[in-house]
């Protein structure tokens, strides 16, 4: 008599589901391929991982798998992204490239969260902000079939939601709407504002791009005056309340790296979390010049449950982290 195997056994995903996952990496392929890109592949592992206080990278014992106690470095990382090689190869010349891998990120799981989640990324060198988002746009009136996107500034959708100027606004002012401790800093109230808030008012009826994000969260963006505030120039693209890419463009200045990512670092202690090393072969590359282009990262997983139109992002992949 045949018994039924256990249910952890099998993926999540229905085969329709995965069907069209394998259509969307054709897809998306072919969508750059068509514009004079061309696909990379980079280390999952490396020494180095990118500094952000909200991304936690998987750490994995380097002298497991050299061999060698003698190694000085004890921990290497699974990456969080592909960014930081991805622009090593523009220092070395490359100009328009882009990467669809895995990608690995601690602590995030939930109906949009794995820790173990498909990334796409791209880089165009000569791109500007608005030549990214332009790219990203096409994108995903392309993939989705989507009436065209718009675009709202950050400031803009605060004040459309809230009634509070980000910039201005007072922390005490803040904190009413976070319900967060008013001792937090600004960014802090901003992002539980943004998630709670305002995200779910954009990309209702057609993709929109949300930019020109506080200075303060440019991670490695370049930033501007702009109508009398700093910002970055990052921008990311919702659809129907779901965020999908994150873009810049890209900082040059390897100085200013530095700084940004020891001050990063400072608000990981505070935080409770570990420092990570700020000292990078992408530093040592952008010592050598790193060319002015515009990047995106883009998750796969998410697009593709909007494609498919599923609301939880383990049922599109075929083993989500609890039935790895």
């Amino acid at each position: 008599m045949n018994q039924s195997p256990p249910k952890d056994a099998l993926p999540t995903a229905s085969l329709p589901s995965l069907k069209a996952r394998a259509m969307l990496l054709q897809r998306l392929r072919r969508f750059f391929d068509e514009r004079d890109f061309f696909e990379v592949e980079t280390p999952l592992l490396s020494r180095d991982t990118v500094v952000d206080r909200h991304l936690h990278p998987i750490q994995v014992d380097r002298h497991q798998i050299t061999g060698q106690q003698s190694d000085t470095q004890k921990i290497v990382f699974l990456q969080t992204s592909p960014e930081f090689a991805m622009k090593r190869l523009l220092a070395a010349g490359a100009v328009a490239i882009y990467q669809i891998c895995k990608s690995f990120r601690a602590g995030e799981t939930g109906s949009r969260h794995n820790p173990e989640f498909t990334m796409l990324e791209w880089y165009r060198v000569g791109d500007d902000m608005e030549q990214g988002v332009q790219r990203l746009e096409d994108l995903i009136q392309t993939i989705l079939d989507t009436k065209p996107a718009s675009r709202i500034s950050y400031r803009d959708a605060f004040l459309n939601a809230t009634g509070l100027d980000p910039f201005i606004a007072s922390i005490e002012q803040l904190a009413v709407l976070s319900k967060l401790e008013s001792e937090l800093d600004r960014d802090e109230h901003l992002n539980v504002i943004l998630s709670r808030d305002v995200e779910p008012h954009l990309g209702t009826e057609a993709p929109e791009v949300l930019y020109h994000y506080p200075a303060s969260q440019a991670a490695l963006a370049k930033t501007k005056t702009e109508a009398g505030v700093d910002v970055a120039e990052r921008f990311e693209i919702y659809y129907r309340g779901v965020e999908l890419a994150n873009g810049y463009h890209e900082l040059l200045d390897p100085d200013e790296l530095i700084a940004r990512n020891e001050n990063t670092n400072q608000q990981r202690i505070a935080d409770g979390q570990h420092a990570l090393p700020t000292d990078s072969r992408l530093l040592a590359a952008m010592r050598l010049g790193m060319p002015a282009c515009a990047g995106v990262a883009l998750g796969v997983d998410r697009l593709l449950m909007l494609a498919v139109q599923e609301d939880c992002i383990q049922n599109v992949i075929a083993f989500p982290f609890d039935r790895a």
